[in-house]
């Protein structure tokens, strides 16, 4: 996609809709007896979601699981669009939209693997992480070149927030 037409997409965004597998975590889940234990999260792609909402987009997380360690997550970064056990993503955002009274055109999504395709087919601007599938790289309007885990939310963050204009303040506070 040509740069111009990228920061066309990203002027437009008001909420940013992220996976959370393979995104905002590697992929990699630590398991033990009782299951799972850990997830890993990026603490600058926490920083990301501060800067979008200092400069007025929102942020949400979809995804297909329902883990404890990222309803924590959530609270923490003080997420309120979250949406756990989601493993058809697409109606979702039919809901979101008509809640809010946000379009299509203003919704970034990023995901990573085949279940995100449905989603980033309908949004405004679809991204996925360096590492996603091939069938998410297919369908996205930007791949970033962190990896899921290691930044890729806070590369769409400084994408959107550059292209809409914006510095958004630094915050001592946050993480």
């Amino acid at each position: 996609m040509k740069h111009a037409d990228l920061a066309a997409k990203a002027r437009r965004i008001k909420l940013v809709l992220t996976d959370c597998d393979g995104v905002l975590t590697d992929g990699g889940v630590y398991y033990g007896e009782s299951g799972e234990v850990l997830k890993r999260f990026n603490i600058r792609d926490g920083m990301g979601v501060e800067r979008l909402r200092a400069v007025g987009v929102e942020t949400g997380i979809v995804t297909g699981e329902r883990s404890p360690s990222v309803q924590k997550r959530a609270d923490k970064l003080k997420i309120t669009e979250l949406h756990l056990g989601i493993k058809d993503k697409a109606p979702l955002l039919a809901e979101i939209l008509a809640r809010t009274g946000l379009t299509a055109e203003q919704v970034a999504f990023i995901g990573d693997d085949t279940n995100d395709v449905p989603i980033l087919g309908l949004v405004g601007l679809a991204a996925c992480p360096g590492d996603a599938t091939v069938f998410a790289r297919d369908v996205a309007d930007y791949r970033c070149r962190a990896r899921g885990g290691h930044g890729a939310f806070r590369e769409l963050a400084e994408l959107i927030i550059s292209c809409q204009g914006g510095k958004a303040p630094v915050d001592e506070s946050s993480e």
